[in-house]
């Protein structure tokens, strides 16, 4: 189905921590992430690819929390389409004030069906590009954003909402439950041709799991455990080093100094041929969240951000699953 807008890619996420100077050390110095710019409520950082303002705003605030996730659209004409789309179908939104977010242009802000915090836009400014100056560059070399991860309680109503109207296409899914039983848990949702921008967890929420920040290799990811600890950082690194049956992804997950999660992320594939067909997954596989058998820890399955009100910037209280999905989780 053609749409008369384009959704490009996940652009980048802005999430509240308690202290600026606090978070900066654990971003800067110990994620290699670069300060584009920063003023008394906020820092703006970027990866090693981007020549954009920033793909990561962190936001002084009073707990860990999700702001919200943007998409890049192709055309400035796309934002009015989406626009004309949301009212249409009765979504809560905003325009996002000028100055509101350094360095992008006009935006349009939603809260999803889920509850989740959802920005479009699609001009941004310019930013010098560090890809090949090797002498700046630090121990953990993240190159780019890669995808956001989500819990909602309602997971059939946003998955639907998402690829009807909004063009998501699925690389892989999980499933809980067999025959008659059989609903989806999880779905790894993409526009730009890879494993995913977005993924949704049937879970309590509305919740903020992860960013997920792309890097070269595996051995990349483990110079950069090796960096966090030599920093000080060991215990802020929450999940250690595997590989994901889903997406096929190796990886490692790490924790900032407020909670909020960060996986660093490598090793996934390519979906944008025109007969891909999703991968299935069932909830009970050992092999599915990490190919290795080994179980993630339970803060990984338990703990996850709030996300903010668009219009009054107020945490959302989650919601917990239905009692039937709690009976097949």
């Amino acid at each position: 189905m053609k749409r008369p807008f384009d959704i490009v890619r996940l652009h980048h996420v802005e999430v509240t921590v308690t202290d600026l100077e606090r978070a900066r050390d654990f971003y800067v110095n110990g994620l290699g992430l670069i300060e584009t710019e920063r003023d008394e409520h906020h820092l703006y950082l970027r990866a090693l690819e981007d020549a954009n303002h920033h793909c990561l705003v962190l936001t002084k605030g009073e707990q860990a929390s999700l702001n919200h996730i943007s998409y890049r659209v192709s055309a400035d004409e796309d934002l009015d389409e989406l626009d004309r789309l949301f009212t249409q179908l009765g979504v809560k939104k905003r325009w996002v004030q000028p100055d509101e977010e350094r360095g992008q242009g006009r935006a349009l802000r939603i809260q999803d069906p889920g509850g989740l915090p959802v920005e479009f836009f699609f001009a941004m400014e310019k930013a010098e590009r560090m890809l090949q100056k090797y002498h700046l560059h630090r121990n953990t070399k993240i190159k780019r954003i890669d995808h956001a991860n989500c819990l909602v309680t309602n997971i059939d109503e946003v998955y639907r909402w998402y690829s009807e109207h909004l063009g998501f296409m699925t690389s892989e899914y999980t499933v809980q439950g067999y025959g008659d039983d059989e609903r989806m848990w999880a779905a790894w949702m993409h526009r730009k041709p890879s494993v995913h921008d977005l993924a949704l967890i049937s879970e309590k929420g509305p919740r903020y799991h992860h960013t997920g920040f792309w890097m070269d290799d595996a051995k990349t990811i483990l110079d950069a455990c090796d960096h966090l600890a030599a920093m000080g950082y060991a215990r802020n690194i929450e999940r250690s080093p595997g590989r994901h049956g889903t997406s096929n992804a190796f990886f490692v997950y790490v924790r900032d100094p407020d909670g909020n999660r960060i996986e660093l992320y490598t090793g996934d594939y390519f979906t944008n041929d025109p007969d891909w067909e999703p991968v299935k997954w069932h909830l009970d596989d050992p092999q599915r969240a990490t190919f290795w058998g080994t179980e993630p820890p339970v803060s990984w399955k338990t703990e996850a951000a709030p996300v903010q009100d668009i219009l009054t910037g107020e945490l959302i209280e989650p919601k917990p699953l239905s009692p039937k999905r709690k009976e097949m989780v």
